[in-house]
């Protein structure tokens, strides 16, 4: 049996190719995804202990377990601390450690690097003059307040040698100090596309915390002494609860595991679309091996009438599906391995620069291609097998096909009725819950299980409504039609491949649409200020920024918002200081009870939710214990529709201001004399120095960052979704194959009777055309579907979403679906008009 089906696999090279090509391209994405992220995991682990390599043990500020409410009490490490560990036994040198965001510009004022990656530190010279972490490769070390040094790569990348003045960006203000020295470092955020800005320690200090407090201690140890004999040695040495004390490889070991848990996340999407990719191609291979097991009927009969069990010709079939598994699984694994470096220099040419390492291809993914080829298609071909077992001999040898019974039909309309029903309803019931999403989820499934097995059932009269634009095309449009409805399961099963595809693609469109309307929706309608201003960190910024906007020229109104955690009602719960005077002026808030009215004193107002969560209303009066400790109650006037933007208590920043130890904004909002005009702009950047990590947004600007986020993710999961498209190319092309393989003697007598060949090309083009548009047509229905029952779960948390039918891409996706029947039916319509009509006649 096993030469059998071995001989059988490499009787048709162009089916085992198609075949192949179909499991391989899954097996690839499987076998990239482990590639990519093993390789991303090692270099991260990499650059991660090289930058802990001096680092014995380290101390930092005492874990805090204060609630929102109580004292502010910003832990710290001050110079004492520092000077105790240095003298304890074991301790060969004690470095202090000071950091903060720092935004940096190039010479034409635009930031380098983004959010949090942009990094400032402290050069913290040892005896010698000279820190080890950061070996200068130019130049000297920064020695005073307008001296910085910058990484190797931000200075190369930047074009800036030392010497020249750089403009940077800490807590909002610009600054222009003088670049000293130019370094290297093993700094794993500087190494993977960020930017690491050095001052010298006071500097750092008066920047980052306060004047005479660290960040964290590192320690090296002595020859001879172990990290845990000095982290037992330090913990000894220090009163109890001043710092909490780890030794280097804990320390290492734990961003190791962070490194691997953000890993995981990107490995599990990932893994998703190439489940995908891999569940579409088990209907192409299902559908190869069925019509494989129709066209070898009677070769195994006759296997059966020498003497073959049932369970030997299934097993005939399975040994057969084996032989194409491994080979697809081997080839999608060097395929894979060619994925998995073009993610890395995709993602290193996009994001920035990638830790440098070696591709990882580890033993598990190589035994992870192998079985995921090798099983996905056995158990494609494990239901054929099994069907083709069942055939009597006598039957066969005088291809008397036993065609599937009143009953089978009724059986199988059933089921998939109850799984349709079942999944509409769940859907349908997941979209008025709190949190649907796992209901959701599950009737999803069902429903589109329910879909696949109902599509033999679907496909007449949906391929029926195609009748009169087909009879336009003569005797070949009726020819393809009859084609595509006389095996119904085949059918259904090549364009349930597509079906699939754009499900996914048509919902995730329909969800991205509602989301970018919503997002436009609440620029415009939560706000009358014409601006926006904030750090590109998303950080809080000096309070000494609103005075620079206030004297701006043309600015009428302006507003600073502050937000800090506190308790109240015994809840944490967030806390929007804002001016009382000018809020009214600056935002558009929908009230349900009460009105802004002024906010001073102790008036607040408060979202629709929480008011309903906490059992507020107007004239509540609400406890709050504030950052510092100390206790007042807030008196709320009104309930407000929350936002995005808003959410939780508003009151007034004189209020809060005296509670806060630290005052920073994390907004302005800003409203011009003339509106939002170029010209505006350009004052309120001139006005804030033309800070490089400042943004000056209007609402045009505020929809179109957060849509531009949506957009790109939607294209990355078009990309990501294009190989599921892919194989369900590949799936037609291979049905219509071995279509015209099994009808040849059918297209003979045609080309007798005087079809010529343009016809019979125009019959198998038009037959590909209807199954993919059928596939296409389920698809985007099933698509908007979801979309929208995704989108009533959306405006639950977003209450902006607004549900739209993005017309055009819809109209689009049924066009590739058409575009996908035209291409796929090329070679298959070549080789059917290519066939000479006697051979055709004489086959069997």
């Amino acid at each position: 049996m096993f030469r059998t089906a071995l001989r059988n696999v490499l009787a048709h090279k162009a089916r085992l190719l198609m075949t192949v090509l179909a499991v391989m391209l899954g097996v690839a994405f499987v076998s990239g995804t482990l590639v990519f992220t093993s390789t991303l995991s090692e270099a991260f682990r990499t650059s991660s202990q090289k930058s802990l390599e001096h680092v014995d043990v380290a101390l930092e500020p005492p874990r805090s377990d204060q609630g929102p409410g109580s004292p502010q009490r910003t832990p710290q490490i001050d110079q004492k601390l520092l000077d105790r560990v240095a003298r304890v036994p074991g301790a060969a040198t004690a470095t202090g450690l000071v950091s903060g965001y720092t935004g940096v510009a190039d010479k034409h004022g635009k930031l380098l690097g983004a959010g949090l990656s942009t990094r400032g530190s402290n050069y913290f010279p040892g005896k010698d003059g000279k820190d080890a972490r950061y070996p200068m490769r130019d130049g000297a070390a920064p020695r005073g307040p307008d001296q910085i040094a910058l990484d190797a790569r931000t200075a190369d990348k930047a074009g800036y040698r030392v010497g020249d003045t750089v403009r940077i960006s800490v807590d909002g203000p610009v600054r222009e100090p003088k670049l000293t020295g130019i370094f290297t470092t093993d700094d794993d955020r500087a190494a993977a596309g960020g930017t690491l800005t050095l001052f010298d320690t006071t500097s750092a200090q008066k920047l980052f915390r306060t004047p005479g407090a660290y960040s964290v201690i590192q320690v090296t140890a002595a020859a001879g002494t172990s990290q845990t004999t000095l982290q037992h040695a330090i913990q000894r040495a220090l009163p109890p609860g001043s710092a909490t004390v780890e030794t280097g490889k804990h320390l290492a070991d734990t961003q190791a595991g962070m490194i691997e848990e953000r890993m995981d996340g990107m490995k599990t999407g990932l893994m998703v679309f190439a489940g995908i990719s891999l569940f579409v191609g088990i209907f192409l291979i299902a559908n190869t091996f069925t019509m494989l097991v129709a066209q070898r009927t009677r070769e195994l009969a006759l296997l059966r009438a020498v003497g073959a069990a049932r369970r030997q010709v299934t097993r005939s079939v399975l040994i057969e599906a084996f032989l194409v598994g491994t080979l697809a699984g081997a080839t999608g694994l060097v395929a894979g391995i060619g994925v998995g470096a073009g993610l890395r220099a995709l993602v290193s040419g996009t994001a920035g620069n990638l830790p440098d390492g070696p591709l990882v291809v580890a033993p598990p993914t190589v035994l992870t291609a192998l079985a995921v080829g090798i099983v996905v298609t056995v158990l494609a071909a494990w239901l054929p097998g099994r069907r083709a077992a069942k055939i009597p001999p006598v039957a066969a040898m005088n291809s008397v096909h036993l065609p599937a019974t009143t009953k089978s039909l009724v059986v199988r309309n059933s089921i998939g009725a109850v799984f349709a029903g079942a999944g509409t309803a769940a859907v349908l019931a997941a979209t008025g819950m709190d949190d649907g999403r796992s209901t959701m989820g599950v009737g999803a499934v069902l429903l589109l299980i329910g879909v696949f097995i109902l599509t033999p059932l679907l496909s007449r009269p949906l391929i029926a409504l195609a009748a009169p634009v087909l009879r336009a095309f003569g005797t070949a449009g009726t020819l393809a039609r009859q084609n595509a409805l006389r095996n119904p399961r085949r059918t259904a099963t090549t364009a349930s491949a597509l079906m699939v595809g754009l499900t996914l693609i048509t919902g995730l469109t329909v969800i991205a649409t509602g989301v970018q309307k919503g997002v436009d929706k609440l620029a415009t309608e939560s706000l009358k200020a014409d601006y926006v201003i904030s750090m590109d960190s998303q950080q809080p910024f000096s309070s000494r920024l609103e005075k620079a906007v206030d004297a701006a020229d043309g600015v009428v109104a302006s507003g600073p918002l502050r937000r800090e955690m506190a308790e109240a009602g015994a809840e944490p719960e967030m806390l929007n200081g804002v001016d009382g005077r000018e809020f009214g002026s600056l935002t558009r808030l929908k009230f349900t009870e009460g009105a802004l009215g002024e906010l001073h004193g102790n008036r607040a107002v408060v979202d629709g939710d929480t008011a309903k969560n906490r059992h507020w209303k107007t004239g509540s009066r609400v406890p709050v214990t504030f950052p510092d400790g100390k206790k007042a109650t807030l008196t709320l006037s009104g309930v407000y529709e929350g936002n995005d933007m808003f959410r939780g208590l508003v009151l007034d920043n004189a209020t809060l201001a005296p509670h806060q130890k630290h005052i920073a904004d994390d907004q302005i909002l800003v409203k011009m004399a003339d509106g939002a005009t170029d010209g505006n702009k350009d004052t309120l950047a001139k006005a804030l120095g033309n800070n490089p990590a400042i943004v000056v947004a209007d609402k045009k600007d505020v929809s179109e960052s957060i849509s531009q986020t949506v957009t790109v993710m939607l294209n990355m999961l078009y990309g990501l979704l294009a190989m599921t498209v892919i194989v369900a190319v590949l799936g037609v092309i291979n049905t219509l194959a071995m279509s015209v393989f099994e009808r040849s003697q059918e297209i003979g007598m045609l080309r007798a009777v005087g079809l010529d060949r343009r016809g019979v090309k125009r019959m198998v083009r038009l037959e590909s055309l209807v199954i993919s548009l059928y596939g296409g047509v389920l698809g985007v229905g099933l698509g908007v579907f979801f979309g929208w029952a995704a989108g009533e779960l959306i405006s639950m948390s977003m209450k902006s979403y607004e549900l739209v039918l993005p017309w055009e891409r819809i109209g689009l996706f049924l066009a590739l679906a058409a575009l996908v029947g035209v291409l796929a039916a090329l070679w298959p319509a070549r080789r059917a008009a290519r066939l000479n009509m006697l051979t055709a006649l004489k086959a069997d």
